[in-house]
């Protein structure tokens, strides 16, 4: 009876753990998918290691250190994820082609819930929404993994260089060497600086703008979304590597390419720190709405900078725990969500 009573004991230490090291593996891998598995990793080594802990640190910081090398390891491949302007040029529409990717070229979406500890601390929760944003995630995807793994536990969840030391096995001389090569790199790159962010929660003027880019998207009307977008928008599409950039070319791409979204529906969700939709297509062959996107949003001064649609929806809806079909009728469902 005791063995099993400390077994669950254990088991509920280590679940208390599970958002925070995904926050930190999602940052480490740019996957959600790779993060949810390496955590899941984590804590099944601690479990079968827990008699050779010793306590001399923290149970949090051992499985700091063992979500690292999990991470470390997952990272030797070199493979870095990406967004579409990481990788090309952005396209004119007159030249546009959906040419896909791999899955794990790109930088994937994730859902705030699965990744953000709850915490009082304003301040803090602010620094985990912006640390997820795609825009400072995919700088962080620049780094060699050892100086993305400083940046995190020192900038991000503020741990001394000293415990950061001792995690990694290395001195404070070399953490912080790592930490001012991490900093200047990502100094290098304009569109990782938290400008771009949304408030949150929302304030008054970002949630009318959000009500209006959903009356203009669900109403398919250009004119009005052209309202909205800011003049040098971008829009990306993984698994594909075209982007477009303009209202223009958004605007066209969406009323040529783009056209079959016509009528389609939207669902909020919160992900990557930002505002965010469930895209749903009408359904031409069963009726109702099927899955086909997940929109994330950047928002600054009153505009919508960043258009980014996760089209794999298969993938994603799931990890957002959403229906994989609406119904015709789906007001009382919107309500609900």
């Amino acid at each position: 009876m005791g063995d099993s009573t400390a077994t669950v004991d254990l088991d509920v230490a280590l679940e208390k753990h599970r958002t925070e090291l995904t926050g930190y593996c999602y940052r480490m891998l740019g996957s959600s998918f790779e993060a949810e598995d390496a955590v899941q990793d984590t804590l099944v080594r601690a479990w079968r290691s827990y008699e050779k802990f010793e306590g001399r640190s923290s149970l949090r910081s051992w499985l700091y250190r063992i979500a690292t090398n999990v991470c470390l390891d997952m990272l030797a491949a070199g493979n870095r994820r990406a967004r579409p302007m990481d990788l090309t040029e952005s396209t004119p529409l007159a030249q546009a082609a959906l040419s896909p990717r791999p899955e794990n070229t790109w930088l994937e979406p994730m859902p705030d819930a699965r990744v953000l500890p709850e915490t009082q601390d304003p301040a803090e929760a602010a620094v985990a929404k912006e640390s997820i944003r795609l825009a400072f995630m995919a700088a962080l995807q620049q780094l060699p993994p050892k100086q993305r793994a400083v940046l995190i536990l020192r900038e991000v969840l503020a741990w001394k260089a000293s415990e950061v030391a001792e995690l990694l096995g290395t001195t404070v001389a070399s953490v912080n060497s790592a930490l001012q090569r991490a900093r200047a790199t990502l100094a290098e790159r304009a569109d990782s600086s938290p400008e771009g962010a949304a408030s949150d929660p929302l304030d008054e003027e970002q949630q009318k703008l959000l009500e209006r880019y959903v009356k203009a998207f669900e109403g398919y009307d250009m004119t009005a979304l052209t309202a909205l977008l800011r003049e040098d928008a971008i829009m990306t599409m993984p698994p594909f590597d075209l982007w477009l950039r303009g209202t223009t070319d958004i605007t066209g791409f969406m009323t040529t390419l783009g056209a079959s979204c016509a009528g389609s529906r939207l669902l909020p969700v919160r992900a990557n720190g930002l505002p965010a939709f469930a895209h749903y297509k009408p359904d031409e062959e069963k009726g109702g709405f099927s899955p086909w996107a997940v929109q994330i949003l950047e928002i600054s001064e009153g505009r919508i900078t960043g258009f980014h649609c996760f089209l794999d929806a298969q993938r994603w809806f799931p990890l957002f725990d959403l229906p994989l079909h609406l119904e015709a009728e789906s007001d009382e469902i919107e309500e609900g969500v």
